[in-house]
């Protein structure tokens, strides 16, 4: 395996990610909608309106950030979020969250594919292309460690307060931060093809006619499809670990002492810590894991993460809580093993002027299909209870993909 450089640019590029994933809001964001009262079949409203807004705004977003510069993409994106944050922290109706979610959902349309782009550009600039899966499970690994550190911040957070609102508001601070380290990353791979191709008539209608033959590719396609299902299925079902959580913490002996909220808050932060720690693994060993094991790693997670999800079903069903718990910490290290490999993929088999709109076609079909699955388990979760909800949804994508080819050979 060849070293990566790691040069200030390589920090810049972990800084971001790391900061991007210190969303102190994540590890409780469902149980802070049923804390304000909202049902499962509105949280999966609301989450799928904000995967349509991500829809709706996707491709053009993409077209946008590669026309006309992706540090002003970003530093637009930066700027819904925190509004969106600040939306949460101040009201507590659904209405308001309808709002609060739709800036989110831009705010993730203007971010995705934009900085896997900028890094695909720049390790083109440095003659480094062949480390696209090493490196960027490089970067990635400090997304989860972000993650990592925000849930245990998180949990710190609620114990102290006792409220999950004001973990919004602290989540303002490492935004800004971040929005400072996007603004000192260098010209030269903010990528407006208007200025780095001049010889040639570069507008959104020849991007757009680009995009379109190149997803028109079978193999392209494909990429894009088997990366999108298992990334829509994690964003549409991993909240529903934190209720998973509540059960484990109250079966914990310790910190008997304080009111059940702050105990759940503290342990919930630690189990994601590690949660996030393995995933930081998972996404830095990808490439070694792909070129030490000769099989199809992509579809072999994609149907070992439905597997999971359909087994975490039944064991909520029967209240094995621990073991539903580890079941479902494996589809979060099924997909960091994933993402790695399938973005080094999409960006072998793409022209490097649209690789920022391929890749966010790819979220494009991920936020379409999370829409559905979030819909449908927040409906059935009210309906036939979370463990059922889990083994349907689990079950026929299961069988979809079956249908579609994106199982594993046998």
């Amino acid at each position: 395996m060849h070293i990566i450089q790691k040069n200030p640019q390589y920090y810049k590029f972990c800084a971001y990610g790391f900061l991007k994933n210190l969303r102190f809001f994540d590890a409780f964001l469902l149980l802070f909608f049923l804390e304000n009262g909202i049902s499962y079949t509105q949280i999966g409203v609301l989450y799928a309106l904000r995967e349509i807004t991500i829809n709706i705004s996707e491709i053009p977003s993409g077209i946008l950030a590669d026309t006309y510069g992706r540090k002003k993409s970003l530093i637009c994106s930066f700027i819904l979020y925190i509004a969106s944050f600040l939306i949460f922290y101040a009201f507590s109706s659904f209405y308001a969250f309808l709002l609060a979610i739709v800036l989110y959902g831009i705010a993730d349309a203007f971010r995705s594919g934009t900085h896997k782009g900028m890094i695909m550009d720049y390790l083109k600039l440095q003659g480094q292309s062949h480390q696209k899966a090493n490196y960027y499970g490089h970067t990635r690994s400090w997304s989860q460690k972000g993650s990592a550190l925000s849930a245990l911040i998180a949990g710190g957070l609620v114990l102290y307060s006792g409220s999950y609102r004001s973990i919004f508001l602290y989540s303002v601070i490492p935004y800004l931060l971040n929005f400072i380290n996007i603004y000192t990353y260098p010209s030269t791979i903010d990528y407006a093809l208007n200025d780095s191709n001049k010889k040639e008539n570069i507008s959104l209608l020849f991007t757009f006619k680009s995009f379109i033959k190149t997803v028109k590719q079978r193999k392209v396609l494909q990429i894009i499809n088997s990366a999108a299902l298992h990334t829509a299925y994690l964003k549409a079902i991993k909240d529903y670990i934190q209720p998973i959580m509540v059960q484990v913490a109250l079966l914990i002996p310790v910190l008997m002492h304080i009111e059940a909220k702050k105990k759940s808050g503290v342990i919930i932060g630690i189990i994601y810590f590690f949660i996030f720690l393995a995933n930081s693994y998972a996404s830095k060993s990808a490439s070694w894991i792909s070129s030490a094991i000769s099989v199809n790693i992509p579809k072999i997670t994609l149907f070992l993460g439905l597997v999971a999800g359909t087994i975490t079903g039944l064991l909520y069903y029967f209240e094995y809580w621990y073991l539903a718990l580890i079941l479902f910490a494996c589809i979060y290290f099924f997909e960091n093993i994933r993402k790695p490999l399938l973005v080094a993929e999409i960006a072998d088999h793409v022209p490097q002027k649209i690789l920022t709109s391929v890749i966010s076609a790819q979220s494009f079909f991920s936020t379409l299909t999370t829409s559905i699955i979030a819909i449908g388990i927040g409906y059935f979760a009210d309906t036939l209870g979370i463990g059922i909800a889990f083994i349907l949804i689990s079950t026929a994508l299961l069988i979809f993909t079956r249908l579609v080819g994106l199982a594993p050979s046998r």
